[in-house]
């Protein structure tokens, strides 16, 4: 282990919505850096578990099931199961992948809600919404666009303007018109709704965001940003038959509600606490929950870490926080956010609403997981949005795991089958060569387990490549292939230190293309037991294969995009602004 002492580390990602299977930008902003954070984590020997759900409450959900003629509950039933196989195929190694509509989230939101509520920070007002007359329902904010009345954006939601991220209020959209129908013939019309006194909160959160100085970046300006506006008290309630209902302190459904339920922004974060109970529950330790989210059990030592896109980020932020907060009981604040930008989509953003880019099931039809894998953390859009284009793809794959990765395992490996019956050699001593792979392999370890510790990602991708990088240019070095001719000793330390060093490249390329990875150390002999993350600090590294163990070649481990194929995709999928 590199890091000192066993750390506690519970990890959510953002929960996929359930209409239909993600796209690559939902994967890149969310879900996939979870994962590769929650591998290196185990692999480091800390207890960590992941934790993902769907998503499914709310009117997308609803309009979904109504179009394809079936009921919410089976709409979502059937959209679960397909984004819980997507998530196995791309290998996102969740511990738990719940669902908001389970029963568990039921209970405990309407827990959280009686609670708030017996606090003082729940109070029922008669508010305007905005009204379809040709749908004949009241509109969710999102389903209401139209101008932002502070920058002019013309397809502002209802709740937030995408372009200049106010918050808004859908009644005070110049021109609005309805999402579901498309007609601007809407109005306002007054509905009853409970209310989450935010803004009673406010120094609260404020305080809590202010000693939160170690997140990102992004995550923290956009807290600040919400906060420097002024909280406003949030609706939690809508006009929709599909939900959690709201009920009293009778156990009974609340008067004046029996046609409401809770918003999908109150329940859906409550389900992170819902599907760790599932957890516990599903390996039969129903109390294990505890340890991650109850400070009185525990909780306190657990390192709690949230991955999301941006526009995520003030949910997770603000209200989230004021519902535990609120609560005054003893639950576990998120410690570190990572927060993300968009990956776009030449020019735009990915879209699952306007069908922009490439979807999860879309993406494994033309090449493997890996391969996806490593260009979305290669290019995680941490900093500033990354575009997406298939020329980047090409290279990326092309250069990075065909030419760098790839070329290196294949050769060493084969060179071994033909030359020393297949076996790391035992003969020779290292001289300066071996010695100078060794001390960068020290330093680029180091700075490889930092970047990750510090989840920054395309820097940890970066080191990666660079660590295989150097792999290659210690070959060149070396030289075993001609030393050979003159002085087999001289070729078996090349060849021993090459097989040690696609070791480590197979170890540590296990967060992020973990199906190759299996492959290279299945391939050189290595016990799933014997992969655990190296210590930059081990003398051994460059001898720790066993002299004499059987290493098999593996097949070519990338094949490389050619340019026929990035011409036929850019038909397909689209390639141009």
């Amino acid at each position: 282990m590199t890091d000192t002492g066993k750390r506690r580390i519970l990890i959510t990602s953002a929960l996929p919505y359930i209409n239909g299977v993600k796209h690559l930008g939902n994967l890149a902003g969310s879900m996939l850096p979870a994962d590769v954070y929650a591998r290196v984590t185990r692999l480091m020997g800390h207890e960590v578990i992941y934790i993902c759900a769907t998503d499914e409450h709310g009117t997308p959900a609803e309009l979904a099931a109504q179009a394809a003629g079936i009921s919410v509950k089976e709409y979502c039933d059937a959209q679960h199961e397909i984004q819980r196989k997507a998530g196995e195929q791309f290998l996102l190694s969740y511990d738990f992948f719940g669902r908001s509509s389970g029963e568990s989230n039921h209970r405990l939101t309407q827990e959280f809600a009686q609670v708030l509520e017996a606090n003082g920070l729940i109070e029922e007002r008669t508010s305007t919404q905005v009204y379809d007359v040709e749908a004949g329902r009241f509109l969710p904010d999102r389903y209401v666009e139209g101008t932002c009345p502070h920058c002019g954006y013309e397809k502002a939601r209802g709740d937030q303007c995408d372009n200049c991220g106010r918050l808004l209020d859908p009644i005070d959209l110049i021109d609005p018109y309805s999402v579901v129908s498309g007609s601007h013939n809407v109005e306002p019309r007054e509905t009853r709704h409970l209310f989450l006194l935010q803004s009673k909160l406010e120094d609260d959160i404020r305080s809590w965001v202010e000693a939160s100085d170690h997140w990102p970046q992004l995550a923290r300006s956009i807290a600040l940003k919400w906060l420097d506006e002024g909280l406003r008290d949030r609706s939690i309630t809508r006009d929709l038959s599909w939900g959690v209902p709201v009920i009293g302190a009778d156990g009974n459904p609340r008067e004046g509600f029996e046609n409401k339920v809770f918003y999908v922004w109150f329940d859906a974060p409550i389900e992170y606490i819902a599907a760790t109970q599932d957890w516990a529950e599903a390996k039969g330790e129903p109390e294990a929950w505890r340890a991650f989210w109850d400070t009185s059990a525990g909780a306190n030592e657990t390192e709690y870490v949230e991955f999301m896109g941006k526009d995520n980020v003030a949910f997770h932020t603000v209200s989230f926080p004021a519902t535990l907060i609120g609560s005054k009981q003893p639950w576990k604040l998120v410690d570190k956010l990572k927060a993300f930008n968009w990956v776009t989509w030449y020019g735009g953003k990915f879209s699952t609403s306007q069908n922009r880019g490439v979807f999860m099931d879309q993406a494994l039809d033309l090449l493997p997981t890996d391969y996806w894998r490593w260009y979305l953390i290669a290019n995680a859009p941490e900093g500033s949005d990354a575009a997406f284009t298939w020329e980047g793809f090409q290279a990326a794959v092309n250069s990075d795991l065909a030419n760098v990765l790839g070329n290196f395992v294949n050769r060493i490996t084969r060179y071994t089958a033909s030359k020393f019956d297949g076996q790391v050699p035992a003969a020779g001593t290292p001289g300066e060569d071996e010695a100078w792979i060794a001390e960068e392999l020290a330093t680029r370890l180091k700075a490889l387990s930092e970047h990750y510790g510090a989840m920054e990602f395309r820097k940890a991708a970066a080191e990666t490549r660079a660590i295989w990088a150097a792999g290659n240019e210690y070959l060149t070095r070396a030289e075993p292939w001609v030393k050979y001719k003159s002085d087999v000793d001289a070729a078996a330390v090349g060849v021993r230190t090459g097989l040690n060093l696609a070791a480590i490249f197979g170890i540590i390329a296990q967060p992020i293309i973990p199906a190759t990875a299996s492959r290279i150390l299945d391939a050189l002999g290595i016990p799933e037991g014997n992969r655990n993350w190296p210590d930059h600090e081990d003398d051994g590294l460059l001898d720790a294969l066993p002299r004499g163990l059987a290493i098999t070649p593996p097949d070519v481990l990338f094949v490389k995009i050619e340019d026929s194929q990035v011409a036929e995709w850019t038909e397909r999928f689209g390639g141009e602004a």
